[in-house]
């Protein structure tokens, strides 16, 4: 009995190690991000929109008002967001834009788009993962067009 609990003690605390290292290799991949000289200038009013569209009266509150928010914005609609137009069909592996929420938090009445129109595209209406580790694809339906959010954290 005593070796049975004696196995049972070091194989958890075995398994509790190997967590804990786990968890640890996650926060090593993780840098801080550098941004473009591009950021340093004005928003340009298609971006100003863009922002306005999502969250209307907040948006001085939550962005304009916060230097370091308002450039992570610049950032990611100047430098990561790229819609690319890719023929030939990537499977199930790319999840649908039509199964992404949209971000109404701060303006309830957004809507989904109807159609597909790149010039007055706003990827910050739908909850797309902008700020996870890595990149990720996302298939705009009934068209050839993906979105590639790049990761904001490239090792170099």
């Amino acid at each position: 009995m005593n070796r049975f609990l004696f196995f049972t003690i070091a194989f958890l605390g075995l398994l509790a190690s190997q967590e804990v290292n786990a968890q640890h290799n996650k926060k090593l991949k993780t840098q801080p991000v550098k941004y473009s000289n591009n950021i340093n200038s004005p928003l340009s009013s298609k971006e100003f929109n863009m922002l306005k569209e999502v969250y209307q009266d907040k948006l001085d509150k939550y962005v304009l008002s916060r230097p370091a928010r308002l450039n992570d914005f610049k950032h990611l609609l100047r430098n990561r967001i790229v819609i690319k137009k890719i023929t030939g069909n990537l499977g199930s592996k790319v999840k649908k834009l039509s199964q992404v929420s949209l971000f109404d938090n701060y303006n309830p009445n957004l809507k989904r788009d109807l159609t597909f129109n790149l010039e007055i595209f706003n990827p910050l209406k739908y909850n797309l993962e902008f700020f996870r580790v890595g990149s990720v694809m996302y298939h705009i339906d009934n068209t050839e067009y993906y979105i590639v959010i790049k990761a904001q954290n490239l090792k170099k």
